[in-house]
């Protein structure tokens, strides 16, 4: 943990914005002051300074701050890029909880098969309630990174499985896993068909949690521990990072912790399909028709456009109990990236009420997200001539909008929904953001529920 309640010695940071550069410079010992003008720090946002003491040994720490409207994350930088030790900040009025979770952000390393480098700095945050409000957020994230970033021999199907028990285990919670076969017998076609090439079977796990007279939250997360894309297979570059495929069930996996450890007012649901989309003798095929728990029948247009077949019978089941609230999160199309690239997940919902929740809790936690269309036009592409509905559509444009639409005929008209198409990736390294695995829309998620339920 990089946050302490206090240390025996402590190094200043200050957060200098350029409007009030001058004024801070003039309110520093003469030689420090000389010593910022010579080495040209302007306060740039980003921009760090170490200043020396008299005996050469680090006196103070200076940032250039985000300017209004900047990333917020920016004191994230910090953490490795300092030398080990405690440092506080010399101007504690600002924002605390945002720092402090930058600061935890930016602590970050995924070290299961490499030895950790610099060890991160500490920073010390005398408030117990902003420590561990961020230590609450800041252990969920480092949850849903951790299991993005593991590689597929040992992310597998069943380790995935096991890491939303074990979470259910901490705080508690009933869970069952249904397993190969005996999503089958209960009535999962569309999650089995997908995963039953694989040499790890199929699962679906299903974790309930709260009290049943709160509103009951259904969080459903895909889970494809790889996706080779199937018989319609991937070129090997676009396979690269298909280990993140299960984004969307780590997302959904973090953000319960988030509601759990926080003891939100809400029966929480959790439901992650978990497969591998392999290649094998058995492995379903572009042009199969399969039935879905729903009772829909769907025509198969290309087997690489699986997730959202599992997260199909995934709502379904979901909608059978008439939650509250519905949201999927998955790492669905090549589409929204597109549209949106890597940093803002598109995400769809009918509900205005809802779509304004959203967006202002993404705006309040820096977790951005925007808003497209159910746009019911292309309602029309997913129309298959043998099938109660096509997988993939005609046309091949607007992929993101008509897998939402896809999804969109699995869930009851009268649910709150919403879906997040997520990248679940960091491709360049940024403050509080390290390359690789995020939870994108998992943060969100936890200041909506809590600003509704509390």
């Amino acid at each position: 943990m990089s946050l302490v309640a206090k240390a025996s010695r402590s190094i200043p940071i200050h957060l200098v914005n350029q409007g009030g550069l001058e004024a801070w410079r003039a309110a520093l010992p003469a030689p420090s002051a000389a010593y910022v003008k010579a080495i040209g720090f302007a306060a740039k946002p980003g921009s760090v300074a170490l200043l020396p003491a008299a005996d050469g040994a680090l006196a103070a720490v200076a940032m250039g701050a985000a300017e209004a409207g900047g990333d917020p994350f920016l004191i994230g930088k910090l953490p490795k890029e300092l030398p080990p030790g405690a440092y506080h900040l010399a101007d504690p009025s600002g924002d605390l909880a945002t720092l402090a979770l930058a600061w935890l952000f930016g602590s970050y390393g995924f070290h299961r098969y490499k030895p950790e480098g610099r060890k991160a700095a500490d920073l010390v945050i005398p408030g117990k309630a902003v420590r561990d409000r961020a230590a609450l957020i800041a252990e969920a994230v480092a949850l849903g990174r951790d299991l993005i970033n593991t590689p597929a021999n040992d992310m597998t199907p069943s380790a995935l499985a096991q890491a939303a028990l074990d979470l259910a285990k901490t705080f508690g919670a009933k869970a069952t896993a249904l397993v190969g076969d005996q999503l089958l017998k209960k009535n999962f076609p569309l999650i089995h068909a997908v995963g039953r090439a694989s040499g790890e079977a199929p699962r679906l796990i299903d974790i309930t949690w709260g009290n049943p007279r709160h509103p009951k939250v259904t969080l459903v997360g895909k889970g494809v521990c790889f996706d080779t894309g199937g018989l319609d297979i991937k070129p090997s570059s676009a396979m690269l990072l298909m280990k993140k495929d299960m984004g969307g069930a780590a997302t959904a996996i973090a953000a319960a912790r988030m509601i759990m450890a926080a003891r939100l007012n809400i029966r929480l649901r959790l439901l992650a399909p978990i497969v591998e989309n392999a290649i094998a003798g058995n492995a379903f095929r572009a042009s199969d028709v399969i039935m879905s728990r729903k009772g829909l029948s769907v025509e198969i247009g290309n087997t690489d456009a699986e997730g959202r077949l599992i997260l199909a019978d995934a709502l379904a089941l979901a909608c059978e109990e008439k939650p509250d609230l519905l949201i999927d999160y998955a790492t669905l199309t090549g589409a929204a990236r597109v549209a949106l690239g890597p940093e803002l997940p598109p995400f769809y919902t009918n509900d205005e009420g809802l779509a304004a929740e959203i967006a202002a809790a993404g705006a309040s936690v820096n977790d951005p997200v925007w808003r497209m269309p159910l746009w019911p036009a292309y309602e029309g592409m997913l129309e298959s001539k043998v099938a109660d509905l096509s997988s993939t559509g005609s046309g091949g444009m607007a992929g993101s909008v008509t897998a939402a639409l896809f999804l969109k005929r699995f869930v009851g008209e009268d649910i709150p929904h919403a879906h997040f198409d997520i990248y679940g990736w960091v491709p360049t390294a940024r403050p509080g953001r390290p390359e690789g695995g995020e939870p994108q829309a998992a943060r969100l998620t936890f200041a909506l529920l809590q600003k509704r339920y509390g």
